[in-house]
Formats: C-alpha cells, sequence, structure tokens
C-alpha cells in the first residue's frame, strides 16, 4: 500500500495492474520538464504564504539532488510509482521529509502532466524549426548554384518541360517554408499555462496563475480548466507537422532514389550516405532516402493514433491519454533524425549535369512553345496549334529524334504558316528562359525566388 493515492483502498494494486497502468518507462523523458513546473509551483505556493520560506528551500534542494541523480543515471525509476510525477515526488519526500509532501498543494497530476508534456512539446517546436531551417537552408544553397542547369520538369512522371534545376529544388523550400510556418503558429497558438486548473475545476487556494505561467516561459494562462487538463490539441499539432513535414521530405526522398538510378543518373549519393548489398558487390543502395520515405508511414500512424484516442473522450481527464506521448516522443525523434540525415545526404550528394541536360533532349519538352509560338507568331488558334504541334511530334517520333532537333523542313510541310525563326523557340534552353511570368522558370525568375529565400532565411528569428 505504497501508492500515494491509496487511503481509500484496502488491498493493494496487484502487480499485473502496475505492468498495464505504468507510463513511468516513457514519461520519465518529461523529468526536466516536470521538475522546473514543480519548482515554479513551490515558488509561488510560497509567494502566497501558502509554504513557508524554509520549505520552499527545502523543495529547492531536494529537486536539485533528484535532477542530479536522475541525470547521472542513479536514479530508481519503480514501475510501482505508476508515473514520473509520483516517483519524483516520492524521492523528493524521502530526501526532505513533510515539505515534501506539501508540493501538491493546489495541484493535481491532470494539470500536472498537463503542464510537462505541453512545455516539452512546445521545445520540440522550436528545435525541429531550427533543423528545418538548416536544411531549407542547404535546398536554397544547392539550388544557387544551379539556376541555368536544365532538368526535364515533369507531369504524370512524363518530361513536360524543361525547367532549371535550381528551380526545381526551390519547390522544396517552399515546402520547408510552410512546415517552418506551421511549427511556428503551434508554438504561439499553444503558449498557454495549464498549471493551477487542478484536477479540472481550479483550486480554492488563492494561487497566482499569472507568476507561474511567467515562470515557465507560457505567454498566458488557459481560459477553461475543464478544457485545458483534457485538451491534447498540442500534440495532434506537432504531430500533424511532423506528418506534413515528413510528406515533404518523403516526396523529396522519392526523386533522390529515382534521379540515383542508372535509368536516371541524376545524382549520386555519397559512400557516407549509402549502404551495398550481402549478395550483390556492384550494388549502392539509396537506403537514406528510401527510410526517410517508409518512417513517413510511422509518423502517420502516430497522428491517427492520438486522433483516435482522443476522438471519444468525455471531459475532462481520462486515463486514455495517457496514450498521448509515446507516439509524440517517436516521431519527434524521427523527426530530428530525418532533418539532419536528409540535409548530410544532400550536401554531400553528387549532381551530373549533363545527364540531365541529356535527359531534356528526350520526351519532346519544347512542344509547348511550338504551340505558343503559333499562337503568338501566326495567330493560330491555341487548340489548332495544339493539333499542328501533335503532328510535329508524330513526325520527330517517325524520325527517331527529339522535336527540339527537327529540321525546319519538317515543319514547314506540316504546315506553311510555320516560318524559320521558330528553330529558336525550339530549343529547350530558350524554352525554359522563356518562363519568365512571375514564379516561372526562367533563370532571373529563379534568381527572384533565390532572393526571397536568402532573405526570409536570413529574417528568421530562431
Amino acid at each position: 500500500m505504497d501508492k500515494m493515492w491509496s487511503g481509500r483502498f484496502s488491498a493493494g494494486a496487484s502487480s499485473l495492474l502496475d505492468d498495464f497502468n505504468a507510463s513511468i518507462m516513457y514519461d520519465r523523458k518529461l523529468y526536466r520538464e516536470d521538475i522546473e513546473g514543480s519548482l515554479a509551483h513551490a515558488a509561488m505556493l510560497a509567494k502566497q504564504g501558502i509554504l513557508s520560506a524554509e520549505e520552499l528551500k527545502a523543495i529547492e534542494d531536494g529537486m536539485a539532488q533528484v535532477k542530479s541523480e536522475i541525470e547521472s543515471g542513479t536514479f530508481e525509476w519503480v514501475i510501482s510509482d505508476e508515473d514520473l510525477h509520483m516517483g519524483i515526488e516520492k524521492r523528493l519526500t524521502a530526501l526532505i521529509g513533510d515539505a515534501g509532501k506539501k508540493l501538491h498543494t493546489a495541484r493535481s497530476r491532470n494539470d500536472q502532466v498537463a503542464v510537462d508534456f505541453r512545455r516539452y512539446v512546445l521545445r520540440k517546436n522550436e528545435e525541429i524549426t531550427v533543423l528545418l531551417k538548416r536544411l531549407m537552408e542547404t535546398v536554397v544553397n544547392i539550388a544557387a548554384k544551379h539556376t541555368t542547369t536544365l532538368i526535364p520538369g515533369m507531369t504524370h512522371l512524363q518530361h513536360a518541360q524543361p525547367i532549371n534545376f535550381g528551380f526545381h529544388m526551390l519547390a522544396y523550400a517552399s515546402m520547408f517554408k510552410r512546415d517552418i510556418e506551421r511549427f511556428t503558429e503551434s508554438k504561439k497558438r499553444n503558449s498557454v499555462s495549464p498549471l493551477g486548473c487542478a484536477a479540472l475545476a481550479g483550486t480554492p487556494h488563492n494561487v497566482d496563475r499569472e507568476y507561474t505561467a511567467e515562470a515557465l516561459g507560457f505567454d498566458s494562462v488557459s481560459i477553461n480548466c475543464l478544457d485545458t487538463v483534457s485538451d491534447r490539441d498540442f500534440a495532434l499539432e506537432i504531430l500533424f507537422n511532423i506528418s506534413t513535414m515528413m510528406m515533404h521530405i518523403s516526396r523529396l526522398s522519392e526523386e533522390l532514389v529515382m534521379w540515383s538510378s542508372y535509368e536516371f543518373g541524376f545524382v549520386e549519393l555519397s559512400d557516407e550516405y549509402s549502404t551495398g548489398s550481402s549478395i550483390m558487390p556492384q550494388k549502392k543502395n539509396p537506403d537514406v532516402p528510401e527510410l526517410l520515405r517508409g518512417k513517413t508511414g510511422r509518423v502517420y500512424g502516430s497522428l491517427m493514433g492520438l486522433l483516435t484516442v482522443m476522438k471519444g473522450l468525455p471531459l475532462a481527464y481520462n486515463k486514455d491519454t495517457q496514450e498521448d506521448k509515446e507516439g509524440v516522443f517517436d516521431s519527434v525523434e524521427t523527426a530530428e533524425i530525418s532533418l539532419e540525415i536528409l540535409k548530410e545526404a544532400l550536401k554531400t550528394m553528387s549532381i551530373k549535369t549533363e545527364n540531365m541536360h541529356r535527359a531534356c533532349k528526350v520526351g519532346h519538352l519544347s512542344a509547348t512553345d511550338l504551340a505558343d509560338y503559333l499562337v503568338e507568331y501566326s495567330g493560330i488558334p491555341f487548340r489548332e496549334a495544339h493539333f499542328i504541334t501533335g503532328k510535329a511530334v508524330a513526325k520527330a517520333e517517325e524520325l527517331q529524334i527529339d522535336l527540339s532537333d527537327i529540321d525546319f523542313a519538317e515543319l514547314k510541310a506540316i504546315d506553311d504558316r510555320i516560318n524559320e525563326n521558330v528553330m529558336v523557340f525550339l530549343a529547350i534552353d530558350h524554352s525554359m528562359e522563356a518562363r519568365t511570368s512571375q514564379g516561372g522558370t526562367a533563370s532571373v525568375r529563379t534568381l527572384e525566388q533565390l532572393v526571397y529565400f536568402e532573405n526570409y532565411l536570413k529574417d528568421l528569428d530562431l
């Protein structure tokens, strides 16, 4: 009967219940947040005259020893203590006596865990944002070197129009910028303190919630205690933000897998971030991007798991909510290593510009330019121009050449309204440079996008 809540019970908990009920073996990751929250709560209780100065000093000294024991590895985590809150409080009370028993005045594990978990999530929002910024910087640096490097732009995984590789990479910079904004906005929205809500209805003790909120770095206190102790929107948000970010990473990873194949040959991943085969000595496998694709499904599972846990819970706190942390812990760790290793894989990969250029001569990438030329210079309606261009493509296919290499005489034979200056428009580099509309692939527009992203990163206050 050593449970801190065992007063109304006549029999001890079974060991099976201890195993099933306990979270201490994973929620101990929150020890730092728990100790800091307890110290802020104790300081507030002393300020309000609920604890004496001597009791506060004993709590502070005892918590310092508890923290030291945890970080040195000598702290004993006991499954019968259920969770880190009880484990830490039990050890504190063993060290300092009755003062430790007073610490939980005007507090419940419901608002205590909400404080700890919320502060962990807010901290991880910041840390992931920093890693995202570093990845985005790497992507932008690659783009800056390739504003004239041609690569086939694709739709339906078919060659469509020539673009430059810098433009392609800046598409991912755009995705990562949105990811940064999501994490940043989520942190701001969820920076509210649950401390002082107690079990669900507040507390009759004369507490100062504003004081503890400021001490713990929150922007404000929560409005409704019933909502506060049962709210896990902040955990769902970080899981959604990670899932969306990993989806972006997975899309880039998919392209890296394709680009590093012999069929494409656009990039070569460094030996540091590749693996070999146990049976085929010639193999160089793109395991990093493949694993990044796979781990995306893992974080999706955590998001769906917590959504499912929360969907049927009545107010206020329910034990189901104990299932909120493991998925978040795992997803955060997955996100952090994914961002770091993708950054390094990109920094160390080789880019095969000649192969990219050669691929632009396959698939008639300047076909749209021929249609646009017929509209602008020959006054032909677009649908008719589209039909004429289709015939030109068919002729190039018959000759087994790319449309950009077709002779003018062949085009003239298809439609005598075509003039010889059309040949300029069929060149693939001209095709890329012609797309000068805002946000387009022309080098001048790509350079504008580069300046935009470079300024964004420079001004990002993290």
